[in-house]
């Protein structure tokens, strides 16, 4: 029987291919949860009386990390089940702030694709991903290289 939900194998991502992934609404409990849970407390993202008073951005920021950490996250759900191996390392920009009540999703366009010369089985990918709002704005971009299964053990 088929497994639906599986990623991407190596070969299905060729240097040009371009997807996008589903959207998400950030909320004021998940900037709090997020906060809280990393530690982050710092006022732009706990004190309102700050933002209205003292701060240039106005309104209920998210922090760059959480917009980072769910693109991620859209992007595991439909491209890396059982395929994504390793997470290598990236650039990351960010570029506007993400507010409570935007929703995101990631364009994602392959850039580099090649075999592992010391893993067999295995393709090393790199993406250009643009973390997107609602309104066109493009809040964060970077390049993820990560380690991918082939398909076939030579990987063609």
């Amino acid at each position: 029987m088929e497994t639906i939900g599986l990623g991407f194998h190596f070969e299905d991502l060729p240097v040009g291919r371009t997807f996008k992934t589903i959207g998400r609404t950030v909320t004021d409990a998940d900037i709090t949860n997020f906060v809280n849970a990393t530690g982050m407390v710092e006022v732009l993202f706990t004190n309102i009386e700050f933002l209205r008073e003292e701060s240039d951005i106005k309104g209920r920021v998210a922090p760059g990390a959480l917009a980072y950490c769910f693109a991620e996250g859209l992007l595991v759900q439909g491209t890396m089940q059982h395929t994504g191996f390793a997470f290598l390392g990236m650039e990351l920009k960010i570029e506007n702030p993400v507010f409570s009540g935007d929703t995101i999703h990631v364009e994602c366009e392959v850039v580099e694709a090649r075999l592992s010369r010391s893993r067999p089985g295995r393709g090393l990918v790199r993406t250009f991903n643009k973390v997107v709002k609602q309104d066109g704005a493009v809040a964060l971009t970077y390049n993820p290289l990560r380690m991918i299964k082939c398909r076939s053990e030579g990987g063609h």
